[in-house]
C-alpha cells in the first residue's frame, strides 16, 4: 500500500517501473508508518513523569450510533444519570465490568459545519477542524510527547481500504487537508514491526522469515539506503524541487528510524534492551508471533473482519508493549460501509443468507422499532464494535507495563474510540459516542459519565494531549479543556 506521498511520486515523471519500484524500495520497508516521522514544530511538552498516560490508543467505527431519534426516543448509546450513577444502554452493556475502566460522554459536538455529513464528521472527529484543515490528535501526539518511540505512529485498518477508499475515508492528519491509509494486513503490519515471526496453523500462515531479535529490534546491518543508493539517486535527479523535498523527508526518515532501532536494541549492551537500559523484556518481545490465519486473498472478505480485527488488535497491544510505538491508530472498516455485519460469524447480527451492511442499517428510519430488521441489526452491530473495545481493555489489562512496576498496560494508557457521526439515521455531529478508557497513569478518573448541555469535542482533544503529557490549552479550532478531564 501506498503513502499519500508515494502516490503524488507516481504521478510525477515516468519512469521504468523496476527502476521506480527499487528507488521506493526504502520507504516500502516502513510505509505507511514513516509518513509520521517528521519534526514536530508545536509546544508540546516532551516529559512524561507521574500521572500522565505513557501511550495512546485511537479507535474510529463507522456510521454512528442509534442515538436519539427523530421521534425523540432515547439513545441507545449515552448513558443517562448522574456521573457515578447512570445506565448502562444496550449498546454499552458488552462491555461488562470493563464499564468501570471507561469515561462517558453526553453532550459533546464537532460543530455545525458540514452537519448531516459522513466525510465532514470523519475530517473533525481527530482533527476538530472543519474539513479536516488540521493535523489530528493522534499525530500530534505521535509527533510531540511521544516522539521517542522507534515508530512513532502505528495506524491499522481492518478493511479500511476497501475499493481503494482513501481522503476523508480514513481519519488520521500529519497535516492539515492530508490524511494518510492504515495498513489493513496484519500479516504486514506484524511483519514490519517485528521482522518476521508470524506463527500459526491456518490457512495463509507464513513461517518466520528471519529470527526475530529481541523486542523486535532489528540487529545491526547494512541501511537499506546504502542498498537502493544508486536507484535513489537516479530517482532524485529525475524529480522536480517539490518531489525531491518529499523524497529526501522520506530518506532522511527512514535513516533516523534506523538509527532510533540499532540504539534501541543496543541499550544494554547485548541487544535485549527495551529503551531504559533496565527491565528485560518479556518473552512476548524476545519471541514475539502472531496467531493468524487469514490468507490475504481472504483480507477483504466480510466473514473474516473479526478475525482480522483481533489479530489488529493483537499487534497493536505487542507493539506498545515492547516498546515499539506509544500511539496507535485503529480504524473499522470506514463512513458510509459497506461492511455486511449480517455475515460475521458466531456473533449476535450473524444473519446466514441475508446480507446486512453497516450503512444501510444506520438508516433504520425516524423510530428506534425493534420490528424493524434494520433497527435490530444496528444495535447488534454498534454493540459488536463496544465488544472489541472490551478485547483490548482486556488485554491491556492482562499485559505489565514494563517501566512501571505493579502497572498494567491499561493502567498506563488512554483509550479515545468514537465515530464521526452520532445518530446514524440523522448524521447530527451532535451529542458524539465518544469513550475514554484507561488510567492514563493515574490522571484520569474512570467509571463517570460526565454530561454537558453543549461543548465541543476540541476541549476533550485538547484533554487527551494533556493527559498524554502535552503542555497545551486548546486543540483544533478552540481553547480550553473539559471540566472533569483537566
Amino acid at each position: 500500500m501506498k503513502t499519500i506521498d508515494q502516490h503524488r511520486l507516481l504521478a510525477g515523471p515516468r519512469l521504468p517501473r523496476r527502476s521506480l519500484l527499487r528507488g521506493l524500495g526504502a520507504m516500502a520497508i516502513a510505509a505507511p508508518f514513516l509518513t509520521t516521522l517528521s519534526p514536530l514544530t508545536s509546544s508540546s511538552a516532551r516529559a512524561q513523569g507521574a500521572g500522565r498516560a505513557r501511550r495512546a490508543i485511537f479507535i474510529a467505527f463507522p456510521d454512528g450510533v442509534p442515538g436519539v431519534s427523530q421521534n425523540g426516543d432515547h439513545s441507545e448509546w449515552h448513558p443517562e444519570g448522574s456521573e457515578r450513577s447512570f445506565s448502562t444502554p444496550r449498546c454499552l452493556e458488552l462491555l461488562g465490568s470493563r464499564r468501570n475502566d471507561c469515561v462517558f460522554f453526553s453532550g459533546l459536538s464537532s460543530g455545525g459545519t458540514d452537519s448531516g455529513s459522513h466525510p465532514g464528521g470523519a475530517k473533525k472527529l481527530f482533527t476538530a477542524v472543519d474539513g479536516g484543515n488540521g493535523q489530528s490528535l493522534d499525530q500530534f501526539i505521535a509527533h510531540g510527547v511521544f516522539s521517542s518511540a522507534p515508530w512513532r505512529h502505528l495506524y491499522l485498518g481492518v478493511q479500511a481500504t476497501q475499493n481503494n477508499a482513501s481522503g476523508d475515508k480514513h481519519v488520521s492528519y500529519p497535516s492539515a487537508g492530508t490524511s494518510i491509509a492504515p495498513e489493513d494486513n496484519p500479516r504486514v503490519a506484524f511483519a514490519r514491526l517485528f521482522n518476521g515471526g508470524l506463527v500459526g496453523t491456518g490457512p495463509g500462515t507464513l513461517p518466520p522469515t528471519s529470527s526475530p531479535t529481541p523486542t523486535g529490534l532489528p540487529s545491526k546491518r547494512r541501511s537499506i539506503l546504502d542498498v537502493v543508493g544508486r536507484d535513489l539517486a537516479d530517482l532524485r535527479g529525475r524529480l522536480g524541487t517539490t518531489e525531491r523535498a518529499r523524497l529526501d523527508l522520506h530518506t532522511q526518515s527512514v535513516r533516523e528510524v534506523e538509527t532510533r532501532l540499532a540504539a534501541m536494541a543496543d541499550d544494554t549492551g547485548t541487544g535485549t534492551g527495551t529503551g531504559t537500559g533496565t527491565t528485560p523484556p518479556s518473552a512476548s518481545c524476545t519471541s514475539p508471533t502472531l496467531a493468524y490465519a487469514v490468507d490475504d486473498a481472504s483480507l477483504m472478505d466480510p466473514a473474516r473482519f473479526p478475525e482480522v480485527a483481533k489479530a489488529q488488535i493483537d499487534v497493536a497491544v505487542l507493539a506498545l508493549s515492547c516498546g515499539i510505538t506509544r500511539t496507535v491508530t485503529l480504524q473499522f472498516s470506514h463512513h458510509t460501509s459497506e461492511l455486511i455485519m449480517s455475515r460475521f460469524p458466531g456473533t449476535e447480527q450473524s444473519l446466514p443468507n441475508f446480507d446486512m451492511r453497516s450503512h444501510q442499517a444506520s438508516h433504520y428510519g425516524a423510530s428506534h422499532d425493534d420490528a424493524r430488521l434494520e433497527y435490530r441489526q444496528f444495535v447488534l452491530q454498534r454493540r459488536w464494535f463496544v465488544l472489541q473495545l472490551k478485547v483490548l481493555l482486556d488485554e491491556l489489562a492482562a499485559r505489565p507495563d514494563p517501566e512501571v512496576p505493579g502497572a498494567t498496560l491499561l493502567d498506563t494508557t488512554v483509550v479515545l474510540m468514537g465515530s464521526e457521526i452520532s445518530d446514524g439515521n440523522t448524521h447530527s455531529h451532535d451529542n458524539l459516542p465518544l469513550i475514554l478508557a484507561g488510567h492514563a497513569g493515574g490522571a484520569l478518573s474512570t467509571g463517570r459519565l460526565l454530561s454537558f448541555g453543549y461543548e465541543r469535542h476540541h476541549k476533550l482533544l485538547t484533554s487527551v494531549a494533556r493527559l498524554c503529557g502535552a503542555n497545551i490549552t486548546g486543540f483544533g479550532d478552540g481553547q480550553g479543556t473539559l471540566n472533569g478531564l483537566g
